[in-house]
């Protein structure tokens, strides 16, 4: 998206391989040049425990003062104080917010008293190009259940047959 509006993209990734990028106007960037380089940084990370708090003081310090931190993937990945801090004191311009812990958002939580800060109720990542990714695995989990060919099961050597 941010090709199509003529942006320069730079994408951070634990494992870079130039086919991931699939033809994409885009160029890997180590995460602090990345940080440095970006007016927008939008986070698309899942959490693990080698990703958590990746998204450090330092790497918000280097970020421009215009900058915006977009966080729809999982709040665990930012160091929270440091972002308060940085949004507090005008390290960088804003963030849009769409995870949070915890969830949902306490009503006395200090981003809610942000100007520079937009809340979602953690539904940014709805699109219908994921619906309908939601809906397709659904049904091939489904059918795959039903063929004898369960997909994306969870604790199978618990389950021992029961899955069949």
């Amino acid at each position: 998206l941010g090709a199509a509006l003529d942006m320069r993209v730079l994408v951070w990734t634990r494992s870079p391989d130039s086919a991931r990028l699939g033809g994409l106007r885009a160029e890997f960037a180590p995460l602090e040049e990345l940080f440095s380089a970006s007016d927008i940084v939008s986070l698309h990370l899942a959490h693990t425990p080698e990703t958590e708090g990746v998204i450090t003081r330092e790497l918000l310090g280097r970020l421009r003062r215009s900058a915006f931190l977009v966080n729809t993937a999982r709040a665990e990945l930012v160091d929270r104080d440091a972002l308060l801090e940085a949004l507090h004191s005008g390290v960088i311009a804003g963030a849009a917010l769409d995870v949070f812990v915890p969830e949902p958002l306490p009503a006395a939580d200090p981003f809610r008293a942000l100007p520079n800060v937009i809340l979602t109720p953690h539904v940014g990542f709805r699109t219908p190009e994921a619906t309908r990714r939601s809906i397709e695995m659904a049904f091939q989990n489904l059918l795959g259940f039903f063929t004898g060919q369960p997909q994306n099961v969870v604790n199978a050597a618990e389950q021992g047959d029961s899955v069949r």
